[in-house]
């Protein structure tokens, strides 16, 4: 049987670091040249792989809509040559840039699986090798058409997840959706998934820089900041409430948002919790809002909302056509 090909676009991140005396940083040619003295990666088992490292590697709080781009257009540049893809990425946005590449490719027949480490493939305790190995051993041999995120033995849709631990090999969870997989003694289906082919050919979509917004509300929250907010040249704005998206019963808010809206900027209401989704019909504070003209964020994580905006922002849609399209599930984040 004729192995598989993965392409790796190894971007930047913790995952290639070495120490220094300034802490760790990223090293070029050290993670190619290590994983091509590490015997596992080129088991029988193993699909045939090839690496292009980024220059200059990109540490992943570095990461932009340009950098979503750039990712985008490498793997489209080499999709029909591999059969499936594996982005190696720094941990602190992977989600977001999971959830953007899940927008810009629609139609994929071939998985995207984004990986890193908490600990660089330089130190004893790494967890780089367990991840990239699964995850090239993933994309060959239980291959899921869509953008997805490996982290510690799991398999996440890329647009389910967020970051929870800082320092912890388990980094990363999907709140409101289980995992796809989980790779133990076997590679175990945690999702019925249906992985239907798509008809239609591969498009990749254009995503850029938009001027989006977040405000987290708490108590005593002075609305002059979220006015002055509005006042700049906003296209979209996220505000985090309280629950099931609930905010202050204040006059002042309610009158800021709806003229802002019949401005055209879009307004998003994402919840605070980790869990659950947001319901602005259940209470009478989320009602008003509502009414506002705020939009639902339902259970997506603020993650894939704001990557959402950004990609529907870049199309140029007119503001309704937006507004309804952002309240549709378009890549399964919307559950």
């Amino acid at each position: 049987m004729m192995k598989k090909r993965i392409y790796i676009a190894y971007t930047g991140g913790t995952i290639g670091m070495k120490p220094s005396a300034s802490g760790f940083v990223p090293v070029e040619g050290y993670l190619t040249e290590t994983i091509a003295n590490m015997p596992d990666f080129y088991h029988d088992d193993m699909p045939e792989f090839v690496i292009n490292e980024y220059s200059p590697l990109i540490d992943s709080a570095n990461v932009s809509p340009e950098v979503w781009q750039t990712i985008a257009h490498d793997i489209e540049e080499n999709y029909d040559a591999f059969d499936g893809f594996i982005v190696l990425h720094g941990t602190d946005t992977m989600s977001y840039t999971a959830s953007a590449l899940s927008f810009v490719f629609e139609n994929l027949t071939k998985p995207i699986i984004i990986t890193g480490s908490q600990i660089p493939l330089s130190q004893l305790r790494t967890d780089a090798r367990i991840n990239l190995l699964n995850s090239l051993y993933i994309a060959a041999h239980h291959p899921i058409n869509e953008v997805c995120l490996f982290f510690n033995n799991q398999l996440f849709r890329g647009n389910r997840t967020t970051k929870q631990y800082a320092d912890g090999f388990d980094a990363f969870v999907s709140p409101n959706v289980a995992p796809l997989l989980e790779a133990g003694i076997e590679i175990k289906k945690l999702s019925k998934l249906p992985n239907v082919m798509p008809k239609e050919a591969l498009k990749v979509h254009s995503i850029k820089v938009q001027s989006i917004a977040i405000l987290h509300l708490f108590p005593g929250l002075n609305w002059l900041v979220l006015d002055n907010l509005l006042k700049s040249p906003l296209q979209a704005l996220v505000i985090l409430t309280y629950g099931v998206g609930n905010a202050q019963q204040d006059e002042q808010l309610l009158d800021t948002l709806k003229r802002a809206s019949e401005r055209g900027i879009v307004i998003v209401n994402c919840s605070q919790c980790l869990k659950g989704a947001v319901n602005m019909q259940g209470y009478a504070t989320g009602h008003a809002l509502s009414e506002a003209g705020v939009i639902s964020g339902a259970d997506m994580t603020t993650e894939t909302v704001i990557a959402k905006l950004y990609y529907l922002l870049s199309q140029s849609l007119p503001y309704k056509e937006l507004v309804t399209l952002f309240q549709r599930d378009l890549r399964g984040e919307l559950g």
